[in-house]
């Protein structure tokens, strides 16, 4: 089982519409996450708009490429884009997994 922790910034005038937009998640979209992989997914969130993202899944890559692959994902992706700082297109693009340095098994 891979760990796959990542950094992503939410504009800080955003924040609150981010927040309750998670507060209700799509149902179809929670289903294509489970049928992709991913596994215990988190999102965490500073007052700032430090948004650190954690899921555990067998295959990060393929998990994302399942992913691509709906059409949930895609508009998904298109309404979040504009509460994020500092993307180059969608935020699951932006999901650079930080090097794991201490697991506590």
């Amino acid at each position: 089982m891979q760990r796959v922790c990542f950094l992503l910034k939410v504009r800080p005038d955003r924040l609150a519409e981010y927040r309750e937009r998670h507060a209700a998640v799509w149902p179809e979209m929670l289903d294509a996450l489970r049928a992709a992989g991913w596994r215990n997914y988190s999102l965490f969130c500073r007052d700032d708009g430090l948004l650190v993202g954690y899921l555990e899944t067998e295959d990060f890559a393929a998990a994302r490429a399942a992913m691509e692959r709906t059409d949930v994902n895609e508009r998904w992706q298109r309404e979040m884009a504009p509460f994020f700082e500092g993307l180059d297109g969608r935020p699951d693009a932006a999901m650079v997994p930080l090097t794991e340095v201490f697991h506590l098994d």
